[in-house]
């Protein structure tokens, strides 16, 4: 069975992990036969959004904690991810891709990926395993597979250029279906970048689970 390490990014789509994605993701690696690990960094969260309101609360979250809502206790420290032990990578959106698990959110093409994620993420790129970056997560991959790698976030202008600024090669593409960087094999779709609905983000992130398990 191909074993797929998940990065999560909290819980929540303003603050952490777009939870719509995650479950989508992890629902879709077992239906193509495979299984999933959840991890995510022993971090506390950039800050903590009210998700009825959308107002910013004064309290603080550890970001490892959040994840694990989502994966049912069944998740790991970040620093415990060793790309040898799976076949492919997967990264759901939401903010806190670009709130916790870089800084993409306030500093645009200057971002930087935090040391354990990008380590991580490095790793699965250094063994040529496959890997996957839902939604807002493929602001990442400049930052990882330096220039010239090719990934969507779907047709948002600003994020486009702030993706092609820092190196990257920015690809749009409709909400049920994904791009493929052949030569990194690297999977990217839009989600919630573009999806109404559930379904919507559901017609691309299957497409895409499905290419990455076969890649595996």
């Amino acid at each position: 069975m191909k074993k797929i390490a998940v990065i999560l990014s909290g819980s929540g789509v303003f603050d952490g992990a777009e939870i719509h994605e995650a479950v989508l993701a992890l629902q879709a690696i077992e239906q193509e036969g495979a299984s999933w690990h959840c991890f995510a960094p022993n971090i506390p969260q950039h800050h903590v959004i009210n998700h009825l309101t959308g107002e910013e609360m004064a309290e603080t979250r550890n970001v490892l904690v959040e994840a694990a809502r989502i994966a049912r206790g069944n998740i790991d420290d970040i620093v415990n991810l060793n790309a040898v032990d799976y076949d492919a990578l997967l990264l759901p959106g939401g903010f806190g891709a670009a709130k916790n698990l870089s800084d993409f959110a306030f500093t645009g093409a200057g971002c930087e990926v935090n040391p354990e994620v990008k380590r991580a993420c490095q790793a699965f790129a250094k063994e040529e395993k496959p890997a996957a970056y839902l939604c807002i997560a493929p602001t990442l991959i400049p930052a990882i597979y330096g220039p010239g790698a090719k990934g969507t976030i779907g047709d948002d202008p600003d994020t486009a250029h702030s993706f092609n600024k820092m190196g990257g090669e920015h690809i749009n593409c409709p909400v049920n279906d994904f791009v493929l960087d052949q030569k990194r094999r690297l999977l990217t779709t839009p989600a919630y970048m573009l999806a109404g609905s559930i379904t919507e983000a559901a017609s691309g992130i299957n497409k895409l689970v499905k290419e990455l398990v076969k890649l595996a």
